[in-house]
């Protein structure tokens, strides 16, 4: 795959509602094989104003597996993260150079709307953030943005399914999702998130922010959606890491990729003395 060159993009693009130009439901982004990596991200920088939160990444994220970036804080993961699609357009003083391709797609390209991409690549954030709506409205609401109103229903029993959520709210999808407990407030972002079928969910530490108990349930999921979708997920836990994912990406101090391979690997056999240091507890 060749790159279009560098480029600079400025991030204060909108979020509006507008034309999904560059990624409507038949994109021209080729026909990529299974073993293609369906995100690749070549020489990528991110500045917020002066500072550079990454510095020249190159990876390759596989499809339908769950890669795990790791790092201390600060170290730029969340920021590459929100690369993927396109959620740093919504900080002013952000700035990418380099390439991301989604299928083939440079991301940051002009003709692609951010809207249309969030819709193939989902997101779910640290804290569980449901609306001040019933369990319905919540699942229901990506599919209304896109005016997906035939078997709306079926749709939202479909994602809260998916979301090993179902079983526990079936008899109540009319009560608030803020009723619900942190854990399943979570499972119903997720579900929220995989209601409109994108291909792609990101997943900022999603399971921070809970107890024992909800995280393992969480951890679970996430090697079920798997099955179906590509997961990108941060986190500070590096057992979870170990646990749930294919591929890890460790991100040091400065925004620097230092390691990316299959997690067993990487875990039991480092190439970096930095990494080993830093799953070993040495510093972090």
């Amino acid at each position: 795959m060749t790159a279009n060159g560098p480029q600079t993009v400025s991030t204060s693009g909108s979020s509006d509602g507008s034309t999904d130009v560059g990624m409507t439901d038949d994109p021209p982004l080729g026909s990529p094989r299974v073993d293609d990596p369906v995100i690749m991200s070549r020489d990528l920088d991110v500045y917020y104003g002066d500072d550079q939160a990454l510095h020249g990444i190159d990876m390759d994220i596989p499809e339908r597996q769950v890669t795990a970036l790791i790092g201390p804080s600060g170290c730029g993961k969340s920021t590459f993260l929100r690369s993927i699609n396109r959620m740093n357009d919504l900080i002013d003083i952000a700035r990418v150079e380099g390439d991301l391709y989604f299928r083939g797609k440079n991301v940051y390209d002009e003709d692609v709307d951010p809207v249309a991409l969030r819709r193939k690549i989902g997101m779910v954030f640290q804290t569980p953030n449901p609306f001040p709506k019933s369990i319905r409205d919540n699942v229901a609401y990506g599919l209304k943005v896109q005016g997906k109103d035939d078997d709306v229903d079926e749709q939202i029993h479909k994602a809260l399914e998916r979301a090993a959520l179902l079983e526990e709210v079936e008899d109540q999808l009319d009560s608030s999702g803020l009723d619900l407990s942190g854990g399943q407030q979570q499972r119903l972002c997720i579900a929220r998130a995989i209601a409109p079928d994108p291909e792609v969910i990101l997943m900022d530490e999603p399971a921070s922010a809970l107890d024992p108990i909800a995280t393992s349930k969480i951890e679970d999921l996430i090697e079920d959606l798997a099955e179906e979708y590509t997961v990108v997920i941060v986190t500070h836990n590096m057992q979870q890491a170990a646990r749930i994912s294919d591929k890890t990406a460790v991100f040091l101090t400065g925004g620097h990729l230092v390691e990316f391979d299959d997690t067993n690997e990487l875990f039991e056999n480092p190439e970096s003395d930095r990494v080993e240091d830093y799953i070993t507890g040495k510093f972090g």
